[in-house]
């Protein structure tokens, strides 16, 4: 007997609704991925310090960019993820009227311990899909930075590992360059 699962989906509408109604607090660890809400893994000291660390070399670029941390960016009508960094193309409103889109991310970053697989596996296709530039997915096990750039219905095109040693810039400020061993710490 073949057993079927209906799965019902949620717009980006519908979830803003949950939390007015209650049903969700703003202080859940949640996001919404592909019309799922996914719980977001807890915070540890090592990941936290990671994005301080990068969040104050970003912000080098005060005035040029928008250093977005931990805060939503609307993908589609079926996502808004919340990145643990994001940059953003610089607006005097702060995007106060209107999340930012893929259009408005210059660079997207992921920093996981726990959770690599599920960001390798959905989150940076995800991205791709949805045609963010550029993402750094920032391996605290492995202790590496995965740069993914050229972002395609496929994948990113092309997909570069740095290590300790090596350094890293975002394709818009090629000048920041970033010590890949201060920002893992």
């Amino acid at each position: 007997m073949t057993v079927h699962v209906l799965r019902r989906r949620f717009t980006v509408s519908e979830y803003h609704r949950m939390v007015e109604a209650g049903i969700l607090g703003e202080d859940d660890r949640v996001e919404l991925i592909e019309g799922e809400i996914i719980e977001m893994s807890p915070i540890g000291s090592r990941y936290s310090a990671c994005v301080a660390r990068l969040t104050a070399l970003l912000a080098r670029l005060h005035g040029q960019a928008i250093v977005w941390v931990r805060n939503p960016i609307a993908l589609d009508e079926y996502s808004e993820p919340q990145p643990d960094i994001a940059l953003l193309r610089f607006r005097e409103d702060f995007y106060a009227q209107q999340l930012p889109g893929p259009e408005d991310v210059l660079l997207l970053v992921e920093i996981a311990d726990s959770s690599v697989e599920y960001d390798q596996e959905i989150k940076v296709p995800l991205y791709s899909r949805a045609g963010v530039a550029e993402v750094w997915l920032v391996n605290l096990v492995q202790q590496r930075v995965t740069v993914y750039r050229g972002p395609s219905p496929a994948g990113y095109q092309e997909v570069r590992v740095a290590t300790p040693g090596e350094t890293v810039s975002p394709q818009s400020f090629p000048e920041l360059e970033i010590s890949v061993g201060e920002l893992l710490g």
